[in-house]
């Protein structure tokens, strides 16, 4: 019974410790921030908020645009929010949501601009005026201090006349004892009035150059509206694109087959963003991998003289005509693509890609099927007996084996591409700060330099017979045969994830007052 009473009383001890150690480990661990708003919302900066969360101050124009919420909080700034498109973290409680009416929280934004700047242009009006007061007030203690200066030279001159001059007293009688006290206190009241505009007038002036620098700062954020932000953004995409594709055969008889492609896109940009300006400037560069695929068909009525030695005491001269009512060929390449392209994106998230691409083919391996039907014959005449064999079976046939042909070589490997390429799409910006794309791309060749031989052999070549062998029928590539020229086209649908890198912005310090 004892036993069974310390067992119970060590698994509520030790249930009791469990319950608050859990309680203290969740005391401990800190709240998470709710935000109250979310990604995607619009939003604009209260303009009381004077700091983003890394420290600098934003410019004027960013409190008036309603901006998009990319991400919700970071390590760095667990309670931040990444505004689009300035790239920059601010707190949630610097934020107003406008989402739905944004409109009118612009023309708001406009109206209390514009009395703030009615305002600031009364202030600037005022200070104008004050100054222009201070300025007669100094200039009329400088008159009022000439004139003091000149009364007292006069006195001065007076007072050396009376000394050296004889008094005539009997034309003074009539000047009282108090009208010259009179004078005398007339005279040191305007000196101590001339004195103390003098004064005034100085402390004005000095007073002058703060208060216009006041108003030059009261001019919607001066100092930053003299400073050059540049800044900026890379990216790195991963991209995968399939759609039609062909060779554009230029061929004399027959016509050129769409096929299809699919290629790997690795490519790094760098974007070049303005403030206000709504649309980023890029500059694309990488590498593409991918294979390819497109046709030709044509028919085939070759005539071809061989001679048969077969016997050397008899050779025989034999004309063949090879006759096939159609040839086609499946021509494939793998090839590789580097690209060159300008890029244009939008703050909307549309994006447009235009630019030159260079385009080499590092193995171009194709198919050769002939059709098996009554139309598809080799005839024989053999000259020195005249004899015509419609459907010749002894010195030659198209054997089973022959009707599908695979090499290797088309004829067109190591043939330069240069293509013009467009890509036009839209962009999602995702809780990672990363973005992903869905579009449409073209690339169409402006110059290929496959060039083919100055004579051309037959599709179809037979292969006269010796003492140990019956004759050979050989089909060769109808690219490398028959086409005199090549071109490239492909079009199609592209999805890309893009890494986005924002760069810190760079402030080039410029003197206000110069």
């Amino acid at each position: 019974m004892k036993t069974i009473k310390s067992i119970l009383i060590a698994a509520i001890l030790i249930s009791a410790s469990a319950v608050s150690t859990l309680s203290a480990q969740q005391d401990a661990q800190p709240a998470k921030h709710e935000f109250k708003v979310a990604v995607g919302d619009s939003v604009m900066i209260k303009r009381e908020c004077e700091k983003y969360l890394t420290g600098e101050r934003p410019s004027s124009w960013v409190w008036d645009k309603v901006l998009t919420v990319r991400q919700l909080g970071t390590k760095r700034f667990p309670d931040g929010v990444l505004l689009m498109p300035i790239y920059s973290w601010m707190c949630e409680e610097c934020l107003v949501s406008v989402n739905g009416r944004a409109d009118e929280a612009r023309e708001q934004a406009k109206d209390d601009r514009a009395a703030e700047e009615a305002a600031k242009d009364a202030d600037d009006q005022a200070a104008k005026d004050e100054a222009a007061r201070r300025e007669a007030a100094e200039k009329a203690a400088r008159e009022a201090a000439k004139q003091a200066e000149r009364d007292s030279i006069a006195a001065a001159d007076q007072a050396e006349r009376d000394v050296i001059a004889p008094v005539d007293t009997t034309k003074r009688d009539d000047i009282a004892p108090e009208d010259t006290e009179a004078k005398r206190d007339t005279t040191a009241a305007e000196d101590t009035e001339a004195k103390r505009d003098t004064i005034a007038a100085e402390q004005a002036k000095q007073d002058t150059v703060p208060a216009d620098q006041n108003v030059e700062l009261a001019k919607g954020d001066s100092i930053h509206s003299k400073q050059n932000f540049k800044h900026g953004y890379d990216r790195f995409t991963i991209g995968l694109r399939g759609g039609a594709s062909a060779l554009l055969h230029k061929v004399e008889q027959g016509n050129w087959i769409c096929g299809g492609d699919v290629l790997l896109d690795l490519q790094y940009a760098h974007y070049w963003t303005k403030d206000g300006r709504p649309v980023d400037l890029g500059l694309i560069v990488g590498l593409g991998l991918g294979y390819s695929q497109s046709g030709m068909k044509t028919d085939v009525n070759t005539q071809q003289t061989v001679l048969d030695n077969s016997n050397p005491k008899f050779p025989m001269h034999i004309d063949y005509t090879v006759r096939a009512d159609e040839v086609k060929e499946n021509d494939g390449q793998l090839q590789m693509e580097i690209p060159l392209m300008f890029s244009l994106i939008t703050q909307k998230g549309f994006f447009f890609n235009i630019g030159p691409k260079f385009m080499l083919p590092l193995y171009t391996p194709y198919k050769q099927t002939i059709s098996n039907n009554e139309n598809t014959y080799i005839s024989a005449y053999f000259q020195e007996i005249g004899v015509p064999v419609t459907n010749e079976v002894i010195t030659g046939v198209l054997a089973e084996d022959q009707y599908t042909k695979r090499a290797s070589d088309n004829g067109n490997q190591f043939s330069i591409n240069i293509m013009l390429g467009a890509e036009l799409g839209y962009e999602w910006v995702l809780n990672s700060g990363n973005s992903f794309g869905l579009g449409v791309y073209a690339n169409y060749c402006v110059f290929n330099s496959f060039k083919n031989e100055a004579e051309q052999k037959p599709l179809i070549e037979v292969t006269p017979p010796d003492n140990s062998n019956a004759a050979i029928v050989d089909v060769h590539s109808a690219t490398k045969t028959y086409a005199t020229g090549l071109g490239y086209f492909d079009a199609g649908l592209k999805l890309a994830y893009h890494f986005n890198f924002p760069k810190k912005r760079k402030y080039i310090d410029s003197k206000l007052f110069e």
